[in-house]
């Protein structure tokens, strides 16, 4: 259960799933054996992501209903090897209860080195049944006032649930916008609006973006997929230095 993380944010359009995607790919690119659940009920995306969406037959809803064994649900990536699917329920109301989703993950868990649980936005149902399973949890935010207040407020609510170890992911980042738009003064103060410890800064990349979105691996040199290469060795242990902003 130590490698199960909940990849979280305080409000959409984060871009919260495409680093769910993109660090999937990285861990198993790493050698490891990773499953992502998808539990953004009703709006689940990593089975488009993850080319798997016109394969699907099951989701997480199914296997606790007990209409498909565990196993029949997980998919394959077919364009990364070692990553694996289980995806969300179609409908809100089949959200997983946090009790049934600590059981399930601690099964998966045993057949994975990682477990990354996308989690929908907000503080809702499906906040607390991804956090629930979770023993560690990535915010993702955008440099910007509001994301970074509803993050905050995120960091409260996963402390609330017994999950303190937390770390923030800037996502989107671009330095030039930072500091045309005057927001923050430096990095620092973006960390301390969030009141979270910094893992990871990624750059706002659009062959990332593009990837995601037709459901084809990241170019592995393009900036986004660095810093998300960067996060996996962090998330792993590595100690690996953030690159000066002056090359984002």
């Amino acid at each position: 259960m130590d490698s199960v993380t909940v990849i979280t944010s305080g409000k959409g359009g984060a871009g919260k799933s495409t680093v769910t995607a993109g660090l999937g790919c990285a861990l198993a690119a790493r050698g490891r054996r990773v499953l992502l659940i998808d539990g953004d009920a009703g709006l689940g995306c990593l089975d488009h992501m993850l080319g798997v969406a016109e394969r699907r037959v099951f989701d997480i809803a199914d296997v606790v209903s007990g209409a498909a064994e565990p196993g029949k649900a997980v998919y394959a990536c077919p364009f990364s090897a070692n990553l694996f699917l289980l995806p969300a329920p179609q409908t809100e109301e089949d959200v997983v209860s946090p009790d049934i989703m600590r059981e399930l993950v601690s099964i998966f868990s045993r057949y994975y080195d990682h477990v990354l649980i996308d989690s929908p936005a907000g503080v809702g149902q499906g906040f607390l049944s991804a956090a629930a399973a979770a023993k560690r949890a990535l915010l993702v935010a955008t440099p910007d006032p509001v994301c970074l207040r509803d993050t905050a407020q995120t960091r409260l609510r996963l402390l609330e649930a017994g999950l303190s170890q937390q770390r923030l992911v800037i996502n989107r980042f671009s330095g030039a916008r930072f500091r045309a738009q005057g927001y923050f003064s430096d990095l620092d103060s973006v960390i301390d609006a969030a009141g979270v410890r910094l893992i990871a800064v990624i750059p706002d990349d659009a062959p990332l973006a593009a990837a995601a979105a037709n459901a084809r691996p990241a170019p592995e040199r393009s900036p986004g997929a660095m810093a998300i290469a960067r996060l996996a060795a962090r998330l792993e242990g590595e100690n690996v230095p953030l690159p000066s902003l002056q090359k984002f």
